[in-house]
């Protein structure tokens, strides 16, 4: 049922609040930013609305009449009332133009993150939303930090184990591969190299805090070995994978980073004994929350994306 034409504008009813509360048609004006001559202009147009005087006018100033208290007193209701449905239309404004911040390993950024965002946007836009996300692509360690601190409210990370004080969700697990370039001796090799052997080579790594690196490190130490003396220690996948493109050394790396030159025959992979080089990719979220908006829509997509692999 239509409203009636006797229901009067909520700009007349906030202004005939601000009269009561100040006592003078002249300072509820200037609350208002318009001229007295308007603000006086607005009340007798509420007045004519609703049938009834609200303010009696004097030198003295604007006092509310009987009726005019009684309608001030309902207008206090009906003025929270749309106040609440303002502020909730603005937030549902700020779930459809949603900002995410989300930090993701190296090898999950550059090599599975540029697909899951394109999924996202296409979801958004399908749904006439607009996501707009900022993506820090660093170590697994400074990830977890990150999330922990606030700076990101996703993030995404590689290991044998979820990071200390972060609620976390396994998305799937990614291959490490030994490879060395084409002309390297283990290029030719036939026998394995064992977990003993490959702890006492010096290979091109990752800095400390990497998820590479910690797989690597952890999947030696469950062998019996004390870890790996790096040749070379980069902060990148790609700036490894080049290394050992240049004749560096051997090097273990993500299946994801290498499988192009690999398959061109760049890079050789070489058989490993003894050692288990897969490692979790995980999800991780602050404690006592849940992902929620985009940050829900993108783990979906993660864990969907990896499923399918």
């Amino acid at each position: 049922m239509p409203l009636s034409p006797r229901v009067p504008e909520l700009s007349a009813l906030d202004l005939l609040l601000s009269v009561a509360r100040t006592g003078s048609l002249g300072a509820a004006a200037r609350e208002h930013h318009i001229s007295q001559q308007a603000a006086s202009e607005r009340i007798r147009r509420l007045e004519g609305t609703l049938g009834v005087q609200v303010l009696r006018r004097s030198r003295q100033g604007s006092t509310l009449t009987t009726a005019g208290a009684l309608v001030a007193d309902w207008a206090g209701q009906l003025t929270e009332l749309a106040a609440g449905l303002e502020a909730s239309v603005a937030a549902l404004r700020a779930e459809r133009h949603a900002r995410l911040r989300v930090a993701a390993s190296l090898t999950v950024a550059e090599y599975l993150m540029p697909r899951w965002l394109v999924t996202l946007k296409r979801q958004a836009e399908a749904r006439g939303e607009e996501v707009s996300v900022q993506l820090t692509a660093t170590n697994s360690d400074e990830v977890a930090e990150r999330v922990r601190d606030g700076r990101a409210g996703l993030g995404f990370v590689e290991g044998p184990t979820a990071p200390e004080e972060l609620a976390y969700r396994e998305i799937g697990t990614d291959a490490l591969v030994l490879v060395v370039p084409a002309g390297h001796p283990w290029s030719r090799r036939r026998r394995p190299v064992d977990a003993a052997e490959l702890a006492r080579t010096p290979l091109v790594s990752r800095e400390a805090g990497s998820g590479t690196r910690r797989a690597l490190e952890v999947a030696l130490e469950a062998a019996g070995q004390t870890g790996i003396e790096p040749l070379l220690e980069l902060s990148g996948t790609a700036a490894v994978r080049g290394a050992v493109l240049a004749g560096a050394g051997p090097a273990v790396l993500s299946t994801l980073a290498v499988a192009d030159d690999v398959a061109s025959g760049r890079l050789r992979p070489v058989n490993v004994t003894g050692l288990t080089l897969d490692r979790r990719l995980l999800a991780v979220w602050p404690l006592g929350s849940s992902p929620r908006g985009p940050a829900s829509d993108l783990l979906t997509i993660a864990v969907r994306g990896r499923a399918q692999r």
